[in-house]
This record gives C-alpha cells, structure tokens and sequence, in this order.
C-alpha cells in the first residue's frame, strides 16, 4: 500500500494513475474536499477572489477529462474547484482518500515509510510500502524582512482574499509576479493610492493576441530556442511596448529565462496613472517608505507578493537529496537518486506544461512502481538514470535566473519529450508483463 499526499491537482493525477496501473494506494488531504490550491476554502489554499487561471484551459486542462465547453477560456477559481472535483467523482477518486486528515510525521524505515496522520486531533500511526507527497509548492509564504519597522499593515499576498482590505488606503505592493500584478490591479478600484515596488524587470504578456488565448499562438513550428526567444520578446514588444515605458525596469535576461507575468491589465493602470511604479525599498521608518532612487512615500498597508517557498514540514530534509540549493535535486524533479520508494510529485514548473504534463509525470512514476514490483528491466533501466542524472536540470539551454523560485523551473519540450520517452519504455515492457501473466 503506498501513501499520497495531497489532493489537489497534482494529487488527483497520481490517484488516478495509482489507480490506472492497479497500484493500491490511500490518499490524505487536510481538507474536506479536493482541490488543493483551487478551493479557496482549503486551510493551506493562498486563493483570492478575483483570481483567475494564467494559462488558457485548453493548454492546461487533462487531455483526458476537458473542461466544459461553457467554461471561461480564462477559468475563475470558483470553476476549477468544481472542475476538480468533477475529475475525483469521474474517476472514483474519493474512496481513496481520508479527507480533514494531516500528515504530521514520516519515518523512513528499513523497509517502506512509518507515517503519522492527524484527524479530529486523533493521531494514527501506519506503515505504506511508499510515500508519494504532492501537497503542492505555492503555499509556505516567502517572507522577507523589510530595512526597518513599519508603523501601518503588513500582510503577505498568502494571506490576501478581496479587495475591501485596500479601502481608503494608501498600498504599496512589494513584487510584480502574477500575484503581485493580479492584486495590484484589484487595489486600485479600493485604494486611495497604490504603488508598486518592483526590483527586478519582468516581461509582460497579453492574455489574448489576435484574439486567441496568448498560450495557444506558435508552437506548430519549432524555432531554435535563442530565434524563439528573440522573435517572441520583439512580438510582445511591437503589441504592449517595453515595462520603461510604463515606469518599471526593463528585463537584464532573456524572454522565458523567468516565468513572464501574463497580465496586461496592470500595464493599462500603469499607463492610467491609477498605480505608480517605484524602485527597491531602502528603507522603512513609521510610515514611511525611502526608495533606491531617495523618493520617500507614506503608506497605511504593504503587501509583499513575493512569492512561495517549497515545504514539506512532515519530512526530514535528508530523505529529499536537499542540500542548500532552492529545491531537492531529483531526476526529472521527482526520482530521489537512491530510494525507489518516495516520490515528490509536482514539483515542477514550465511555461505550458499544463496540468497534462504534470499526468505524464505521474503515469511515469506508476509503470515505474509497476515495473519494479515486476522485476521488470526497464524499472531497472530508469533506477540507474535516476541515481546517475539526479542533478541533471532538464533547462533545454535557457540560462534560468538563480532564484529559488527558478530552482524547480523547467524546460517544458525537454521535459517533456524525457517523461514520455520513459513511459514509452516502461509500456513496452507492461506489453511482455501482461503476454507472460497471460502465458
């Protein structure tokens, strides 16, 4: 019996390839439902209320299960909530799950994984053959410490869920992700005055360009990575300008080196005058907020949108192959390079990977768990990958910033094109297993 963690969408993917490949399994999610991330009602969910899909449902739904045709090209929250439970009931997922249940403890043993849950504040103690923890990355906050004591509100994007929080107040928001851009743009409808911090350049993209979902444009004809990267960054440039000429800082890297923030709305209050662009923060005293470039500014609430750090409270560090770097070093960011019994699913990150990358990854992992109770060579043909390519980055050749955020990023055709090549080995010998059990 093997143990998962988590029932989001990278969760519900493993469940139901687990349960694809005959693979018994129990799955535990601390809240009473499924959806992870996508229900806001979720205790680790960092949802707001106007938060909407960034990728297009097309590029980023199941290939398996689609989402409804009167769906939002753009889906709201409220809907893939919904969306992900229709997939649970669809494939019979709930059965396998304990819901309002928390792992608290993991202790490898000699041989399988002791684990520890928590439910109605009983604990419960099991052994699992194998532990596959896919809790989700955006969840632990970020916090950074500003140069001083600020005087007014300080809340981190985490905590953050309607807009009324900004009313009659002057806002300075700290970063401009996705988040950052989203929450930005929800304050000045509230806001007496909201500014934005920003220290780095971030390219900006439209949600739709000639009418199509931005994410669905190109990809027919395959350029070389550095033509791609130059020919996007001079197409995005002629439609929305450069971010100097909405006051932020111009980009020092090149398109798809960071993950672009697919929001245009915060260019258009930009350009309005309803958001201010600032510098780095210098200081803090009181209220009062000093920039890189010496201008001073008085605020009532900060908002730091800075982001999410990768947390796995349950597990020792050790068993992850975690040294100092922003993410464990995993093949493919799922395979340790030793255990053949603990996978972290999901944690990976690509332009287009869509959650239907995110399936691949977890069919992958359930032939692997197949094959090797199979005796079979092509588990063994990828034990060996794993323990030799651990620190293997599957980049494709783009120069991805050093940020922890970045440290899980990954090129989505090299990765990709691996997990299939994997599973297409792995099929191939699930055909003579399945020929020698019938013979």
């Amino acid at each position: 019996m093997y143990a998962v963690i988590g029932a989001g969408p990278m969760g519900l993917a493993t469940a139901r390839n687990l349960k694809k490949y005959d693979i018994p399994f129990i799955g535990f999610e601390i809240h009473s439902d499924v959806g992870g991330l996508w229900d806001i009602d979720s205790p680790t969910s960092t949802m707001y209320q106007s938060a909407h899909l960034i990728s297009s449902k097309r590029m980023t739904e199941f290939s398996e299960f689609p989402m409804a045709d009167d769906v939002a090209t753009y889906p709201h929250h409220s809907q893939l909530r919904e969306y992900f439970r229709q997939y649970a009931r669809h494939f019979s997922l709930y059965s396998h799950y304990e819901f309002s249940t928390e792992v608290v403890a993991t202790e490898r043993l000699a041989e399988g994984w002791r684990i520890t849950t928590r439910c109605q504040g009983i604990e419960q103690t099991r052994q699992f053959t194998g532990l596959l923890i896919a809790n989700g990355t955006l969840h632990h906050p970020n916090q950074i410490a500003l140069p001083g004591e600020f005087s007014g509100q300080l809340m981190h994007a985490s905590e953050y869920k309607t807009p009324e929080v900004f009313r009659d107040k002057r806002v300075l928001i700290i970063g401009c992700g996705n988040s950052g851009a989203d929450i930005a743009v929800d304050a000045v409808h509230q806001a007496k005055q909201v500014d934005l911090s920003v220290r780095r350049g971030y390219y900006f993209l439209p949600k739709f360009l000639l009418g199509k979902p931005v994410d669905s444009l190109g990809g027919k004809i395959k350029l070389p990575r550095g033509i791609k990267q130059r020919l996007d960054a001079l197409m995005i440039r002629a439609v929305i300008g450069k971010p100097s000429d909405y006051g932020l800082p111009d980009p020092d890297y090149k398109m798809y080196e960071s993950h672009p923030v697919i929001n245009s709305l915060v260019l258009h209050h930009l350009g309005h005058g309803d958001i201010r662009a600032r510098r780095d923060i210098s200081s803090v005293a009181g209220y009062t907020v000093t920039f890189a470039d010496g201008e001073q500014a008085d605020y009532d609430l900060i908002l730091t949108a800075t982001g999410y750090k990768l947390d796995y409270p349950f597990i020792d560090r050790k068993h992850l192959n975690w040294s100092q770097s922003g993410a464990p070093s995993l093949y493919l960011n799922v395979f340790h390079p030793e255990y053949d019994d603990l996978f972290v699913m999901g944690m990976v990150e690509a332009a287009g990977l869509g959650w239907e990358g995110r399936n691949e990854q977890a069919e992958m992992v359930a032939l692997y768990l197949r094959q090797v109770h199979a005796g079979k060579q092509s588990a063994s043909l990828l034990q060996h990958k794993k323990r030799t390519s651990a620190d293997k980055r599957m980049d494709g050749g783009y120069r991805y910033l050093q940020l922890d955020r970045m440290a899980y990023y990954v090129s989505k055709d090299e990765y990709r094109s691996t997990v299939l090549g994997h599973i297409k080995q792995l099929k191939a010998d699930l055909v003579i297993t399945d020929m020698d059990a019938i013979a």
